[in-house]
């Protein structure tokens, strides 16, 4: 919808797919998350597998499922346009500084879902639908940060798409950049329990 109403300009495409997909997921969170934790995506069920709070066999059944509903949504929007179901994309994403910016976009992503369930569980859902909204301008890949859409994009040859050939270090650089922010965010957090706990013991012992 968004390249058909943008008229060649990519800016108004862009912003067209950045409205839908950051709204959508904050409603697909809020309906799924008591379901099955709303795991659509491969680097965010790795990410809670290296932290242990997903089973290692689920993960491995995980994946093929997300891979799977992401093609199936890909084809459902051809089916919606009126385009041919199978398309194969043309759409050049490459080089070091859009890798960069997928390694940016997946640390964002997982920063912000572990911190919000550190801190602020409620606020998942919107919060993930916001990171996402501004990936999309603060990147240079545009945020895709999730494999399996990643798979997906390359069965389009739309403005959304991305070509077979990207689709590797696409998917390298989102695994690199959910890996550190689970690291480096759970590192944040031990620290933050340290010092409320410190602050917890002072406060409880008598006055010098």
């Amino acid at each position: 919808m968004g390249e058909q109403l943008a008229d060649g300009n990519d800016a108004v495409a862009l912003l067209g797919n950045t409205l839908a997909t950051g709204a959508a997921l904050v409603v697909l969170i809020l309906i799924f998350g008591p379901v099955s934790g709303a795991h659509f995506n491969p680097v965010v069920s790795l990410s809670f597998a290296l932290q242990g709070e997903l089973r290692w066999a689920d993960l491995v059944a995980y994946l093929p499922v997300q891979v799977a509903g992401a093609i199936a949504g890909t084809l459902l929007a051809h089916a919606m346009f009126d385009q041919p179901l199978v398309q194969v994309s043309a759409h050049v994403r490459t080089g070091i500084g859009v890798w960069i910016g997928e390694i940016v976009a997946s640390f964002a992503l997982l920063a912000t879902i572990i911190g919000c369930l550190r801190n602020a569980p409620q606020a998942v859902p919107y919060a993930v639908g916001l990171v996402i909204t501004a990936g999309y301008w603060f990147t240079s890949s545009t945020s895709f940060a999730n494999p399996a859409v990643t798979i997906a994009r390359s069965l389009t040859d739309s403005f959304s798409g991305i070509r077979p050939l990207d689709v590797s270090a696409f998917i390298a650089a989102q695994i690199l950049g959910a890996v550190a922010a689970t690291v480096v965010i759970r590192w944040l957090l031990a620290m933050q329990t340290r010092r409320d706990s410190a602050a917890v013991d002072r406060a409880k012992s008598p006055a010098e």
